[in-house]
C-alpha cells in the first residue's frame, strides 16, 4: 500500500541511520543536502566536508572574480560599496571595512554571562543564575553553519571557497559561536544571528565560542580569538561582500525548522501508534479505520492514517471488529472514531512543510546574486524567509491538533465513566485511597492549554523595521522557535499518554486473566446453589447466563474498592439470576420449595468471597508477571515491551509503590518492593527522554514496518 507520509519519514529515518553507521563525511555541494544530513551533523556530530567537484569550485571562484571586475569598473553593488537597507544611499570604496561595519551593527543580541559560561559569576548578580538561556541551542547553531555553507557553495554570493572552508573547520572541531536567541525578523535574512559566525571567523574577543561535539559535554567556552588560537586556526579577514554573503540569508530559521520538522515528523507517526494502542485500551473497534470509509471521502492523509492505524491493530484481542454494539454506546467516541479524519489533513500539511524546508536548505538566500553564466548581478529578495514561516506555522498547528487528540484520548482513558470498565485513575489497588494517574490528567490539561496558546500564527504580527525598508518581514526564526516549543510540549503529552496506555493495557489484561480464572468458579457456585431446581441439561446454560449478569455488574463497578465491588456486584446481579430461574427451572412439583432467602444469601456470600479471593490471587500473580503481550497487537507489544523492559517502567501498583524513607533507592528492597521506587513523574520523565533522544522513535519505526498491510475493499462509495 502506498503511504506517502510514512514512506517519506521512513526514508529520512533510514537515510539518517545510514549516515550514522557509515561514518562517511557528508558532501556539501549546494544542491544535495537532506534533512537527514542536517540532523546527523547538528544532533549526532556526523562529519561533513566541502565538495571537491571542480565545476562547483570553479563557479565559486568565477563569482568572486566577476564581483571584483565589477567593482574595478566602478559599478554600484548593494552592500559591497553602498550602505545597508535604508542606509543604502551611502557609498564607499573601502570594501573590507564596510563588511566589518556590517558585522558591528548586527552584533547586538543580548546574552547572559551564563550563556558564555564565564567562570567568575560574582559580577552577574544573584538573579542571573535563575534566568533562562538567551542563546540558541547548539544543534540549531551547528545546523545554521552547515546550511549557510551549503548555500554559499552554490556560487551566487561571491564568497571565497577558503572562507566557507573556515566555517566548516569550526564545525568539524565542534566549535559553535554563542548566538543570541532573539533579535531576528528573518528579513533581510537572519542577519544578527549569522553575524556571530562572521565574528567567530574574525576572532572577535567579545564573541564566544563553545567547544565540544554533540552528545558530549562542552569542554569549554572562550572568546573567539582564544578559541581560534586553541584550535590552531587563523582569523579570517572578510573581503568584499563576504560579510554580507555570510549574514544575508535564512540559514538560522531554516536550521531551527530542520530540528523542528525532524521531531514533528515522528510525532505524527507516534500519534497514530498511540491511537491504535488507545483503541485497544478503550476496547474500541478497528472498523473506525475501515478503508471503505476513507474511500467515500478520499483525502490522501485520511486514507493513510486509517490504513496505518488499522494495520497496527492487526492481531489484537482487545480491539473489536463490530460495526455497532448492542450494549453501551453503539459507536466509539470521537477521539477514536474520527482519528483518521483528524490526523490526515496534517500529514498532508507536514509533507508540504518538509518539502518547503528541503528546498530552502538547497537554495541561495542572499542579495545581491551573481549569475556568472550570464555575467550579471541581480538585486532581489531571496533573504525573505516566508517559506520557512509557512512551513513552521503548518507544523505548529499540526502539533496542536495532535496534542488535542492525545488529550481527548487520555481523558477518556483515565475517567472511569468513559473507559469501559477500567478503574478510575487507572489504579491497580483500591480506588478509595489510590488516585494513581489522576495527577497526569491535570498535567495533560496544563500541557494542552500551553500548546493551544503556542499555536497562533506568527506571521500576523509583522512590524515594519529598519527605517521602513523592511516593511514586510517573515519572522521565520520566531515561528521556528515557537514550533520547537510546541514540539516539546506535545512530546510531554505523548510520553504521559504512553505511560497511561501501558498501565491501561495491563489493567485490561488483568481483567481478562481474572475473568478466565473466576468464571468456572462462579458457574460452579451457580450450579451448586440453584442446580436442584434446574434441569440437568440446562444447568450449564443457566450458569453461563448467571455469570454474564454478574460480569456486567462487576465491569460497571470498577470505581469501588475490591470488597465492596464484589459484594455490590453480586447483590445487584441477584435479581437477574433469580429472574433466570423462571426461564430455566421446571415447574415446581407439589411439595417442592422455591429458592429461599437463605439460598440467595448463600449464593451472595459464596460468590462475593470467590470474587475477592480469585481477584487477589490473579492480581498478585499478574503484578509479578504481566501477560499483556498476549492480548495486544504485535505493534503495540513492541512499544509496550520497550517501555516495560528497556526503560524499566513497571506497572504502577498504587500506594504500594510510593517511595518512602525505608525504600529510598540505591537498589534496596523492602516488603513487596521489587527494586528502588520512583515517583510517577520520574517514570514519565524516562519515557519523555527516550522520545526526545530518538530511542522510542526507533521502536515506532519498527512497529510501522512490521505492521501487516491491511486488505483494502474494492468499489466506490455510492450515495443513497
Amino acid at each position: 500500500m502506498n503511504h506517502p507520509y510514512a514512506d517519506m519519514v521512513t526514508a529520512t529515518w533510514m537515510s539518517l541511520q545510514k549516515v550514522l553507521t557509515s561514518r562517511e563525511a557528508i558532501d556539501i555541494d549546494g544542491h544535495t543536502l537532506t534533512l537527514s544530513d542536517v540532523v546527523a551533523v547538528c544532533m549526532y556530530g556526523a562529519s561533513a566536508t566541502l565538495t571537491m567537484n571542480e565545476t562547483i569550485i570553479k563557479k565559486m571562484q568565477e563569482s568572486v572574480e566577476y564581483l571584483d571586475r565589477h567593482l574595478q569598473r566602478g559599478q554600484i553593488i548593494y552592500g559591497v560599496n553602498t550602505g545597508f537597507g535604508g542606509s543604502a544611499d551611502t557609498r564607499t570604496s573601502d570594501f573590507e571595512t564596510l563588511q566589518i561595519a556590517l558585522q558591528q551593527h548586527l552584533n547586538v543580541g543580548i546574552l547572559l554571562p551564563t550563556d558564555k559560561k564565564i567562570s567568575n559569576m560574582s559580577t552577574a548578580g544573584p538573579a542571573a543564575d535563575g534566568l533562562r538561556s538567551h542563546a540558541l541551542p547548539v544543534p540549531v547553531v551547528r545546523a545554521m553553519m552547515l546550511i549557510r555553507c551549503n548555500s554559499l557553495m552554490r556560487g551566487h554570493s561571491g564568497v571565497r571557497m577558503s572562507t566557507v572552508d573556515a566555517i566548516m573547520a569550526l564545525l568539524e572541531r565542534g566549535m559553535t559561536p554563542v548566538v543570541p536567541l532573539r533579535g531576528s525578523i528573518s528579513a533581510s535574512g537572519d542577519l544578527s544571528p549569522l553575524s556571530y559566525i562572521a565574528g567567530a571567523l574574525e576572532g572577535n574577543p567579545d564573541i564566544f565560542i563553545r567547544i565540544g561535539h554533540p552528545g558530549k559535554a562542552h569542554l569549554m567556552c572562550m572568546p573567539a580569538d582564544k578559541a581560534l588560537e586553541y584550535a590552531g586556526l587563523r582569523p579570517t579577514h572578510l573581503q568584499a561582500k563576504e560579510g554580507l554573503g555570510i549574514m544575508n540569508g535564512t540559514a538560522t530559521s531554516c536550521a531551527a525548522a530542520c530540528v523542528a520538522i525532524h521531531e514533528a515528523q515522528y510525532i505524527a507517526l507516534l500519534v497514530q501508534v498511540l491511537t491504535a494502542m488507545g483503541t485497544e485500551a478503550l476496547l474500541g473497534t478497528a472498523d473506525n479505520y475501515h478503508p471503505f470509509i476513507s474511500e467515500c471521502r478520499p483525502h490522501p492523509g485520511q486514507k493513510e492514517a486509517a490504513a496505518i492505524i488499522r494495520a497496527l491493530l492487526s492481531g489484537s484481542k482487545l480491539a473489536t471488529i463490530d460495526d455497532a454494539r448492542t450494549v453501551g454506546l453503539a459507536q466509539d467516541r470521537y477521539a477514536l472514531r474520527t482519528a483518521p479524519q483528524w490526523i490526515g489533513p496534517y500529514l498532508e500539511d507536514l509533507m508540504l512543510a518538509s518539502s518547503q524546508i528541503q528546498t530552502e536548505m538547497n537554495a541561495t538566500t542572499d542579495n545581491p546574486l551573481i549569475n556568472v553564466e550570464n555575467n550579471s548581478i541581480h538585486h532581489g529578495g531571496n533573504f525573505q524567509a516566508t517559506s520557512i514561516t509557512s512551513a513552521m506555522e503548518k507544523t505548529m498547528n499540526a502539533m496542536q491538533m495532535f496534542g488535542k487528540l492525545l488529550y481527548a484520548q487520555s481523558s477518556e482513558l483515565v475517567n472511569n465513566m468513559t473507559n469501559k470498565g477500567l478503574p478510575p485513575n487507572l489504579s491497580v489497588d483500591d480506588p478509595s485511597l489510590s488516585f494513581t494517574f489522576k495527577g497526569f490528567d491535570v498535567n495533560m490539561a496544563a500541557y494542552m492549554s500551553e500548546l493551544a496558546y503556542l499555536a497562533h500564527p506568527i506571521s500576523s504580527h509583522v512590524q515594519s523595521a529598519e527605517m521602513h525598508n523592511q516593511s514586510v518581514n517573515s519572522l521565520a526564526l520566531i515561528a521556528a522557535r515557537y514550533t520547537l516549543e510546541a514540539v516539546e510540549v506535545v512530546s510531554l503529552m505523548g510520553a504521559t499518554y504512553l505511560y497511561a496506555l501501558c498501565q491501561a493495557l495491563d489493567l485490561r489484561s488483568l481483567h481478562l486473566e481474572f475473568v478466565k480464572a473466576v468464571k468456572p468458579a462462579i458457574c460452579e457456585i451457580l450450579k451448586d446453589v440453584y442446580g436442584p431446581v434446574i434441569p440437568e441439561g440446562q444447568q450449564e446454560s443457566f450458569s453461563i447466563s448467571g455469570w454474564k449478569a454478574l460480569l456486567e455488574k462487576w465491569s460497571a463497578l470498577a470505581h469501588l474498592d475490591l470488597k465492596d465491588r464484589a459484594k455490590v456486584s453480586v447483590t445487584e446481579s441477584v435479581g437477574s439470576v433469580v429472574g433466570l430461574l423462571s426461564s430455566f427451572a421446571e415447574p415446581l412439583s407439589l411439595g417442592t420449595e422455591p429458592p429461599s432467602l437463605r439460598t440467595v444469601e448463600e449464593y451472595q456470600e459464596r460468590a462475593a468471597d470467590t470474587l475477592i479471593k480469585v481477584y487477589e490471587s490473579v492480581r498478585g500473580e499478574f503484578l509479578s508477571h504481566q501477560s499483556t503481550g498476549t492480548f495486544i497487537s504485535q505493534s503495540s507489544e513492541l512499544v509496550y515491551s520497550f517501555v516495560r523492559n528497556e526503560l524499566r517502567v513497571p506497572i504502577h501498583r498504587g500506594l504500594a509503590d510510593h517511595p518512602s524513607p525505608k525504600c529510598s533507592g540505591g537498589g534496596r528492597t523492602c516488603g513487596n518492593c521489587t527494586g528502588s521506587r520512583k515517583i510517577i513523574g520520574t517514570y514519565a520523565s524516562d519515557i519523555y527522554l527516550a522520545l526526545r533522544d530518538g530511542r522510542l522513535y526507533g521502536v515506532i519505526m519498527e512497529a510501522l514496518q512490521n505492521a501487516p498491510c491491511p486488505t483494502e475493499v474494492s468499489g466506490t462509495c455510492q450515495t443513497p
